[in-house]
């Protein structure tokens, strides 16, 4: 039988096994922060979260709710894209994550909810940064672990992924976990293309 040669532990570095090894690294041209706009929009409430993606980190920087008026709908359409357009003025996002449109089972709702979609799409055309689109099971996935984790374990998570203390609003909630969401996709693909080098 074949002798096989092992190291000594005498030999073991502690700090080598803490260092990644550099295939798995995300492979990016800087180590520049890429902030991600994710939004969950809706035709009453628009959620929106922003995070900066720092290497394998994802650091808070916004969240909050725009809450559009009782009046027309196309004002609240309005509303909706004007809040936004300020959003992406103030904070200068790199790439934009957004909800997927899902089949709704009441047809006005799900037209009603396509339109804040795109007014909240069409906000961010201007700066012409990457849009990522992702299912409501994508991103419970990316941020639990379950497709089927409920609206308590996402907000759960989003606040012990991103270091967050307090009482977490929902829709804010739900724009970072679609951001956080996108941060997962992206270093994904940037994994991937480092694997075909």
């Amino acid at each position: 039988m074949r002798a096989t040669r092992r190291s000594s532990w005498r030999s073991f570095d502690p700090a080598a096994a803490r260092r990644p090894a550099a295939a798995s690294l995300p492979v990016q041209a800087s180590h520049a922060p890429v902030r991600v706009l994710g939004l969950d929009p809706g035709s009453r409430i628009t959620g929106f979260g922003i995070i900066d993606c720092v290497g394998r980190e994802q650091r808070y920087v916004a969240s909050g709710a725009i809450r559009t008026t009782a009046g027309a709908f196309a004002v609240r359409l309005q509303e909706i894209y004007r809040a936004i357009v300020g959003l992406v003025e103030l904070h200068a996002p790199d790439e934009i994550a957004i909800e997927r449109a899902f089949v709704h089972a009441n047809p006005d709702s799900a037209l009603k909810l396509g339109q804040a979609r795109g007014a909240a799409l069409a906000a961010t055309f201007a700066v012409a940064r990457p849009v990522g689109e992702y299912s409501p099971r994508e991103v419970k996935l990316a941020v639990t672990g379950s497709g089927a984790a409920d609206k308590g374990q996402v907000s759960r998570m989003v606040k012990e992924l991103l270091a967050l203390e307090g009482r977490l609003q929902a829709d804010a909630g739900d724009a970072l976990a679609i951001a956080l969401c996108h941060a997962q996709a992206r270093g994904l693909r940037a994994l991937l293309a480092g694997s075909r080098r």
